[in-house]
């Protein structure tokens, strides 16, 4: 009819991606492009400078300036990633109503925030969007039945501390709400590696989880990456643990608490007695001391005296598994001392 009125398009919502960088020149332009790339089209770009001394910046201003949704900003010095992070979610449009992290080494696929944006306001209970992702050339993300693509914020948490399985990924693999966000003063709650898991284990307290089964990030799992750089102090049993220990009573039930308390807190005080008689060096040991204590607590408490009895009577009554220990210390200190070569001729360079 003539007096009906015209449907208006409807306005996609708007999202903020956030690329915080350091020194990222090989990478930073792949990264920036597949931002550029997307199908999803009313985004602002936030590019963050944390005081580079290669090339970075010099890629980042020419889209900054063919684009006016691209801001590049500058860093008044140079402040830890964590805390760069922070900075850089603070520089968020307030309009902003979903924020994606893309790091400078990763990228994201074109459909990525589409089919992430369609999925959250789809459910308005969802507080992340999250999906699968390679990790170099490993798929990653798994753990939920094709059909779970909303899951209760609490059951997504006791996924992830109870079978292991991460279903947030990295900062680069999520699509969060932005007044989640600015919820409080600090998104990341502490300067230690997986603060973003623990972030996104908060906000799941409160929040359910949306996930798409689709490949839609790509981290790089090589050396230079700072979780490359971690692989050989083993993080992931302190990681575990710890978050046992600070979430498994909001997301387990009792009975499940103490099953995962008693299971991790052995598996990690094995690992940490064996890693002692494999002659780990200092770096491996300030490691898991200062991840410990961002969190207050202590090798004492994971009862590290007692596993290393326990390994100790272990070692003398089995031979062959001390003659194996001593190979791999030996394997172990060779590599050590390898790595070290290689920076200080990096550095002399």
């Amino acid at each position: 009819m003539a007096n009906e009125r015209a449907e208006l398009p409807k306005v996609e919502p708007l999202v903020s991606f956030v690329t915080p960088f350091y020194n990222s020149q090989a990478y930073l332009a792949e990264c920036i492009e597949s931002v550029l790339a997307q199908t999803y089209r009313n985004w602002e770009y936030i590019l963050v400078n944390n005081q580079s001394t290669d090339g970075s910046r010099a890629i980042c201003e020419p889209y900054a300036r063919a684009d006016g949704r691209i801001r590049l900003l500058d860093t008044p010095e140079h402040f830890g990633q964590v805390e760069n992070f922070e900075r850089a979610l603070k520089r968020m449009s307030p309009h902003s109503k979903y924020c994606k992290m893309v790091l400078a080494d990763d990228w994201i696929a074109p459909e990525c925030v589409q089919r992430m944006v369609e999925l959250a306001e789809a459910h308005p209970t969802v507080g992340i969007v999250s999906a699968y992702r390679l990790f170099g050339s490993q798929l990653v993300g798994d753990g939920l039945p094709y059909t779970s693509t909303v899951v209760p914020g609490r059951e997504a948490g006791r996924v992830m501390l109870r079978y292991g399985y991460y279903l947030t990924g990295s900062p680069t693999s999520i699509l969060v709400r932005s007044d989640l966000v600015r919820k409080n003063a600090r998104f990341y709650p502490g300067e230690w590696i997986h603060e973003d898991t623990e972030a996104c284990l908060r906000i799941l307290a409160e929040h359910d989880l949306g996930f798409v089964h689709q490949v839609l990030t790509y981290s790089r799992a090589d050396d230079d990456s700072v979780i490359g750089r971690l692989a050989g102090l083993n993080p992931g049993l302190l990681r575990r643990y710890l978050f046992a220990k600070q979430y498994g009573p909001q997301f387990l039930d009792p009975h499940e608490l103490r099953e995962l308390l008693r299971s991790i807190t052995s598996q990690y005080g094995r690992f940490l007695a064996s890693s002692l008689f494999e002659l780990k060096g200092a770096e491996f040991w300030d490691f898991h001391r200062r991840g410990l204590r961002s969190s207050g607590y202590n090798f004492q408490n994971v009862g590290l005296a007692r596993y290393t009895l326990i390994e100790l009577v272990d070692l003398i009554f089995n031979p062959k598994k001390t003659v194996g220990r001593l190979v791999r210390a030996i394997a172990d200190w060779r590599e050590r001392s390898r790595h070290r070569r290689r920076h200080v001729s990096g550095a002399s360079q």
